[in-house]
C-alpha cells in the first residue's frame, strides 16, 4: 500500500506535524512489508520511514502560528491571488509526485487548501483520499471562509474524514454538514512511551539557576489562544520555578507582564525542536504542567506529552481536553482566564506529594491505554484498506 500525505507546514514545530511523523513511523514499523509513504510538504529535513518531496510554495503562511514560521502571515490575511498561487503550486507539484510515486491513496493532513487539491487530483488520477482535521484548521475557517464551499465539496467525495477528538468531530459536522457523520471517525494522536524516568535532568536547574525545588511547565505556541498570560499572573502566588517553552506573537507581551510584575521565578526558554530530547527533559523535570487555554483546545498533544511523563496537569475546561483529563483523577479542570484557580490547584499539588504522584500515575495510565500508537496505527491502516 502506497500512501501520499499532503501537508502545508514543516514537520517539526507543531502538534499536527509531530503526529504525521509518528503516524508514518508506526505504520512502517507495524506493517513493514505492506506500507510505503511519501510526504509532500515544505520540509527539507529527512525522517525515517518515509520519503519527503520538499516543496517551496510561492507563499508560506500559518493558521494560528508556528514557531518554525515566526514571520509568516496568516492565510486569512493573504489576498485571493496569493491563495490561487499556493493552490496551483500544490496542485501541480502533487500531480508530478503522483505520476512518479503512483500512490494507492491520498491522505490530506489538514483541511484548508488540501482537500480541494486532493478532490481534483482524485478525479483525474482515480485515487481515493482521506481528510484529517486537527481543530486549529477549523478555527481558521472562522476567520476566513473563502475555502469552505470547496472543502465541503471535497468532504462529500472523501472516503473518510478523521478528527483528533469527538469535540473536533462535532465541530467539523457543524461546519460542513451533518450528512457527513457516517464517514467521520474519531482517531486521536498517539504518544511515544520510550521515556527514561530515571534520567538525570539536573542540568535544567543549573542552567536556569533554579532557587525552588518545584517546577511548573507550559509548552506550546505563544498565541493569545493559549492563555499563557494567566499563568504568568498566577506566578505571583506560586513559590516554584515556572518554565515557558515556546515562541510566538505573544512573546513580547508576555515578557512585558513579567517585567511589570517583577517576577524572577519565570523562565522563557524559547522553542525547542521536537527532534531534540531537550523538551522531554523539561517534561521529566516538571512537577505540574499547566495549559491555560482560552479557546476550545481540539485535543492538546502537549497535554498528552506531559501526562506520558507522569506529570499531573492543570488545564482549562475547554474543548476536546475534557475527554482526556478527568477532574480530580489524572489532573484538574479549571475555569479559563483565572490566575487564582491556576495558583490554587498548582499549590494544592505542591502541598500534597501523595496526591501529585497518584495523579501523575493515573495520567500516565490514561495515555498508555487510550493513546497507544500500535492501536492508532492499526485503525488508520484498516481505514486505508476500507478506502481501497
Amino acid at each position: 500500500m502506497k500512501v501520499l500525505y499532503l501537508y502545508m507546514f514543516p514537520l517539526w514545530g507543531n502538534g499536527s506535524g509531530n503526529w504525521l511523523r509518528r503516524l508514518v513511523r508506526n505504520l512502517k514499523k507495524h506493517y513493514p512489508d505492506h506500507f510505503e509513504a511519501l510526504i509532500v510538504a515544505p520540509e527539507r529535513r529527512k525522517m525515517p520511514g518515509a520519503k519527503i518531496r520538499s516543496l517551496k510554495p510561492p507563499k508560506m503562511g500559518v493558521f494560528v502560528g508556528n514557531p518554525e514560521l515566526p514571520n509568516e502571515k496568516k492565510y486569512s490575511k493573504m489576498s485571493n491571488q496569493d491563495h490561487i498561487k499556493i493552490y496551483n503550486y500544490y496542485l501541480l507539484q502533487t500531480a508530478k509526485v503522483i505520476e512518479k510515486f503512483k500512490p494507492n491513496l491520498i491522505h490530506c493532513f489538514h483541511t484548508a487548501f488540501l482537500p480541494p487539491i486532493a478532490r481534483q487530483l482524485a478525479n483525474l488520477y482515480r485515487i481515493p483520499y482521506l481528510i484529517t482535521t486537527h481543530g486549529s484548521d477549523l478555527y481558521y475557517f472562522k476567520e476566513d471562509g473563502r475555502w469552505k464551499s470547496l472543502v465541503r465539496d471535497a468532504s462529500t467525495r472523501a472516503k473518510f474524514i478523521t478528527a483528533n477528538s469527538n469535540f473536533t468531530r462535532q465541530w467539523y459536522l457543524d461546519m460542513f454538514g451533518h450528512d457527513l457523520y457516517k464517514k467521520m471517525k474519531t482517531i486521536p494522536a498517539g504518544i511515544g512511551y520510550d521515556t527514561d524516568f530515571n534520567k538525570d535532568v539536573s542540568w535544567i536547574d543549573k542552567k536556569y539557576n533554579f532557587k525552588y525545588d518545584k517546577m511548573v511547565l507550559f509548552t506550546g505556541r505563544l498565541t493569545e489562544h493559549k492563555g499563557v498570560e494567566y499563568l504568568i499572573k498566577a506566578a505571583r502566588q506560586i513559590k516554584a520555578e515556572i518554565v515557558i517553552a515556546g515562541d510566538g506573537p505573544e512573546k513580547k507581551y508576555l515578557e512585558s507582564l513579567i517585567t511589570k510584575y517583577k517576577l524572577t521565578n519565570i523562565h522563557m526558554v524559547g522553542y525547542f525542536s521536537s527532534r531534540l530530547d531537550t523538551i522531554n527533559d523539561f517534561y521529566l523535570r516538571a512537577d505540574v504542567y499547566v495549559a491555560p487555554s482560552v479557546w476550545n483546545e481540539p485535543l492538546g498533544l502537549v497535554i498528552l506529552e506531559a501526562m506520558s511523563h507522569k506529570t499531573p496537569v492543570v488545564v482549562s475546561r475547554k474543548g476536546g481536553v475534557t475527554t482526556i483529563v478527568k477532574d480530580g483523577v489524572n489532573g484538574f479542570l479549571i475555569r479559563p482566564r483565572s490566575p487564582a484557580l491556576i495558583a490554587e490547584k498548582v499549590n494544592l499539588l505542591f502541598n500534597d506529594d501523595k496526591l501529585r504522584w497518584k495523579m501523575g500515575d493515573k495520567a500516565y495510565k490514561t495515555v498508555m491505554e487510550k493513546f497507544n500508537w500500535e492501536k492508532i496505527a492499526t485503525k488508520f491502516y484498516h481505514l486505508y484498506e476500507k478506502s481501497l
